[in-house]
């Protein structure tokens, strides 16, 4: 696995959270620091493998970590979370409106139809 960083923080976090091990591990460290191996083992990985998630998941400034003697800590950054959110909410926040009151309206249109030929 490779980390391909992008000129676009948005992009690298999308690309971060595509995938469910580093999102099992994003809900795991969201509220208290974890080790690498209690991340690992909370998404049903190899060390191997939850060390190279956990360096993209960090290269998409999603996760911090803090060393502690001979230990690595993680933990959720939840700034980085919300300007990811933030952003979804912008690209989708008028979509979905949208979407809600085409939906409605069908909804409405399809009662009435069915009401007029009772």
């Amino acid at each position: 696995m490779v980390s391909v960083s992008s000129p676009d923080p948005i992009e690298d976090a999308l690309h971060a959270i595509s995938h469910r091990g580093r999102r099992t591990m994003l809900r795991v460290a969201w509220s208290s620091e974890r080790t690498s191996s209690e991340l690992a083992d909370a998404a049903g990985l190899s060390r191997s493998a939850a060390s190279q998630h956990l360096k993209i998941l960090r290269d998409a400034g999603l996760m911090h970590v803090r060393v502690d003697a001979n230990r690595r800590l993680y933990r959720v950054a939840p700034d980085r979370l919300a300007a990811l959110r933030a952003a979804l909410e912008e690209f989708w926040g008028e979509q979905l409106d949208a979407l809600k009151a085409t939906a409605e309206s069908l909804h409405r249109s399809r009662g009435a139809t069915k009401r007029s030929t009772a």
